[in-house]
């Protein structure tokens, strides 16, 4: 499949994408440096729940505001804002989405493990999967950098674990929770708003990111940088931009989504 008709009218100076999975294709430049935001989530998440295989924690060990657990603050369920470690809710009752939960994890693998929560995912994640050009240099919530060539990489072990147990990655791209209500960045209150362990789950939320069409067990997540990456039918791709998110995107992603998805059939 040739990726270039479907990006050759976005409104920005560079795009990298890639198809992973049984249909395999890319465009630009695979080794470009792009910043995530809060796609770094989904690298974050998946050092988290490496840390539970390896014993560092369990997911329902206690962390965060009082009543919470791991489970809780990868699901953004904890009750803790957006930007700040304050509770505004009770573990449980609402899905506030939140980078400050992401840095509770963080600090949690630092205190168990002993290792800086960025050489944590380096070395667990990154480095086994030759993601060389992949870095968490500040919040786990939305400070990485990345390329397109790597992000491949990581949706290739999405598709085909071999870092975690099959187990652990279903159990990350269930519904945790229930089926509380919460806000999507850009795309108002969702009624329920599912989210996994660090993957948001699309549902039946519409207007979405992800194409119309595609299956509402599609999980992934998107960044304020302008990237994306979603999982969904033994298919994943993967977006990077250099113009953040906003009025441009909404319509043209899910346009784009639902076109690539027609496409594979």
């Amino acid at each position: 499949m040739q990726l270039e008709k479907f990006f050759q009218d976005w409104p920005v100076d560079n795009v990298a994408a890639a198809l992973v999975g049984d249909t395999e294709a890319q465009l630009g430049d695979q080794n470009k440096i792009f910043e995530l935001a809060s796609v770094t989530k989904l690298l974050s998440a998946y050092a988290v729940l490496m840390a539970v295989e390896e014993g560092a924690f369990e997911l329902d060990d206690a962390a965060g505001p009082e009543g919470s657990t791991v489970r809780h603050l990868l699901a953004h369920a904890s009750g803790v804002g957006f930007d700040s470690r304050e509770p505004q809710k009770a573990p449980g009752e609402r899905r506030i989405y939140s980078s400050a939960g992401y840095e509770i994890l963080a600090d949690l693998v630092e205190e168990t493990t002993g290792i800086a929560f960025a050489d944590y995912a380096r070395e667990g994640v990154f480095q086994p999967l030759g993601m060389t050009n992949t870095v968490i240099y500040g919040s786990a919530g939305h400070g990485g950098t990345s390329s397109i060539g790597d992000l491949r990489a990581f949706a290739g072990e999405l598709l085909q674990p071999k870092l975690l147990a099959e187990e652990t990655l279903e159990e990350a791209f269930s519904n945790q929770f229930g089926d509380l209500r919460g806000v999507v960045p850009g795309y108002g209150m969702q009624k329920p708003c599912p989210w996994g362990l660090g993957f948001e789950i699309k549902g039946d939320k519409s207007p979405h990111w992800t194409g119309d069409g595609m299956p509402e067990d599609t999980v992934g997540h998107f960044g304020m940088a302008g990237t994306y990456l979603w999982v969904a039918g033994g298919q994943a791709c993967v977006v990077l931009t250099d113009r953040e998110f906003g009025d441009w995107a909404k319509p043209l992603w899910q346009e784009t989504n639902t076109a690539l998805w027609e496409a594979l059939g």
